[in-house]
């Protein structure tokens, strides 16, 4: 069953989630603060996290950032914030979904699904192994790569850390180089339709990633805009 943790301070939504999740088989643990929830990590060994921005501890979106500099674990927001600046900013710190409160328990379950889906990963036939043992690895670019048991991007030798919505997208390129990718069927790659993303959240994660991967951002090699479509991938 799928471990999931929950880091949510209020007992009343805590024990409807537990309970829920449960019923649906999954292996649910609940903690209250931040930093119970960072030991978790090791001591639960979750696969996806459900995180509240509001801790007795900590909160914001600063949350998303330690939470996504521990694990490459997808990470749905669970806020009473309901604003696009809000959401925005989750995802942008590395949130992988974000979900306002009250929400539907059966519209939670779908969108974790739908991240976890992304999550797993397969090796594609056509990539190659550098060594009996190694990691697999696919090249995009002289110099430019993905690990795919990592879940990283190889930049120089260097494993150029990502967030998960990154690391899709970037792996979306490399199977489809030279294809212009409208914002809409980035968004449906990498959320699902059933998840909230918007036009400007695609627009942030690909700054992100030149900011990662190319000398100079605003002169791309890797990742050109089409202006009035939206992205390509050049290999």
């Amino acid at each position: 069953m799928t471990r999931v943790l929950v880091i949510e301070d209020d007992p009343i939504i805590g024990e409807m989630l537990t309970l829920y999740l449960t019923e649906e088989q999954f292996t649910v643990q609940r903690v209250g603060t931040a930093r119970e929830g960072k030991m978790a990590l090791n001591t639960f060994q979750p696969e996806i996290l459900l995180l509240d921005l509001m801790l007795p501890d900590a909160s914001g979106t600063q949350l998303c950032s330690e939470f996504r500099q521990l694990t490459h674990l997808p990470i749905i927001v669970i806020s009473m914030k309901t604003s696009v600046n809000d959401r925005i900013q989750a995802i942008s710190s590395g949130a992988d979904d974000y979900l306002c409160k009250p929400f539907s328990m059966h519209e939670l379950k779908v969108r974790m699904n739908a991240v976890l889906r992304r999550s797993s990963h397969h090796v594609a036939p056509s990539m190659h192994l550098s060594a009996p043992n190694a990691a697999p690895v696919a090249t995009l670019h002289q110099g430019l790569s993905l690990d795919l048991e990592r879940r990283t991007i190889v930049l120089d030798g260097e494993h150029i850390e990502t967030t998960f919505s990154e690391y899709e997208i970037m792996k979306l390129f490399y199977q489809n180089p030279g294809r212009v990718f409208s914002r809409e069927e980035l968004i449906n790659a990498v959320r699902g339709i059933d998840s909230f993303i918007n036009d400007r959240a695609i627009d942030v994660h690909v700054t992100n990633l030149r900011r990662k991967l190319e000398k100079n951002p605003k002169e791309p090699l890797y990742i050109k805009t089409v202006w009035g479509v939206g992205y390509k991938f050049i290999r």
